[in-house]
């Protein structure tokens, strides 16, 4: 099976770094970007003037549009790509059945914060998309390192394994390989928590904590994510392949990570709001916590650094006092 006519919903990293891979394969390449003076830069200069723009396109490839319903009624696979906060507001623009019949596959590492659900459970209950028609596009990878053409791998998530296959082809390249799983509730719910991890592990490089402290805090995370996901959906999984462990470790280690860096700030003692507007992009894993923090009312589930991440974030808890706390309950 192939995945026919592609398109990606978003313009931000996430977005440029899929059409970037996608491009190499398939040709019209689909991409629904919010301004019209993004899509003139692009097809002028070959590149996204707002996000990682070392990813160069041959623009002949590219089908842009900012019409959204035009780009949906287009295409047979969609790619969701917009930050969680924004899902609701960009799907809303179309009208009540015109994801019918489309395959849709989420690489958006967040919750929809109006409905404290994950983009899959949002698909299904608003959308009416049925589950063999969604995907998940995980980690472990950062866009950056795609945009730079370095070695990276993603998981594929379908309960469609046909689907997922065909984009696992559609995205494998020079650099990039891919590899296929069926859990959609559990790759999706981990990409969101380890963002919630990279936030507190940040915190923990502001405060000056040491790379020994971080080995323990990010171990004991991921029994953390075990325990959550096999809460919400108990399946057999193995929760030290790539796209639990791995993308803990990338996103909670590296300096590309914007969660992590998030944290660092927070850390050092900026305020919340100072951190987002001297970053100037969204950090998933701010919304995510307070969003697992509601989910996490009804499963009663141990999460002591979600916890801890909630209360400096919303509460206004010291993070001095928070780490200290955690550290003594990670032994």
């Amino acid at each position: 099976m192939a995945v026919g006519r592609v398109a990606v919903i978003g313009g931000g990293s996430w977005g440029t770094a899929l059409v970037k891979l996608l491009a190499q394969n398939n040709a019209p390449v689909g991409w629904w970007l919010r301004g019209q003076a993004a899509i003139d830069h692009i097809q002028r200069y070959g590149h996204n003037p707002n996000y990682i723009s070392a990813a160069q396109f041959d623009v002949s490839r590219l089908a842009m549009h900012t019409d959204l319903a035009q780009v949906v009624r287009e295409t047979d696979t969609l790619v969701l790509a917009v930050p969680s906060a924004f899902v609701m507001d960009t799907l809303g623009t179309l009208v009540p059945d015109a994801l019918q019949g489309k395959t849709l596959f989420s690489a958006v590492k967040g919750i929809v914060p109006q409905t404290d659900q994950i983009v899959g459970e949002y698909l299904f209950t608003h959308w009416n998309v049925a589950e063999k028609d969604f995907g998940v596009i995980c980690g472990p990878c950062h866009a950056e390192e795609v945009a730079m053409e370095r070695l990276s791998y993603l998981t594929i998530a379908c309960q469609d394994a046909t689907k997922a296959a065909a984009l696992g082809e559609a995205l494998n390249g020079r650099f990039m390989r891919t590899t296929l799983s069926d859990d959609i509730y559990g790759t999706e719910y981990a990409a969101i928590l380890k963002n919630v991890i990279a936030v507190a592990a940040g915190i923990s490089v502001g405060l000056g904590y040491g790379d020994n402290f971080r080995a323990v805090l990010v171990s004991r995370a991921i029994q953390e994510i075990e325990r959550f996901v096999a809460a919400v959906h108990p399946i057999t999984r193995d929760i030290n392949e790539p796209a639990y462990l791995g993308d803990l470790l990338v996103t909670a280690y590296s300096t590309f990570s914007r969660n992590r860096e998030f944290g660092n700030m927070i850390g050092k003692g900026y305020s919340v709001k100072a951190a987002q507007l001297e970053m100037n992009m969204v950090a998933e894993g701010y919304n995510a916590v307070k969003c697992v923090h509601k989910i996490n009312h009804r499963f009663r589930v141990d999460m002591p650094i979600t916890e801890a991440t909630y209360r400096m974030l919303y509460e206004g808890a010291p993070p001095i006092v928070e780490m200290r706390e955690l550290s003594e309950k990670l032994a």
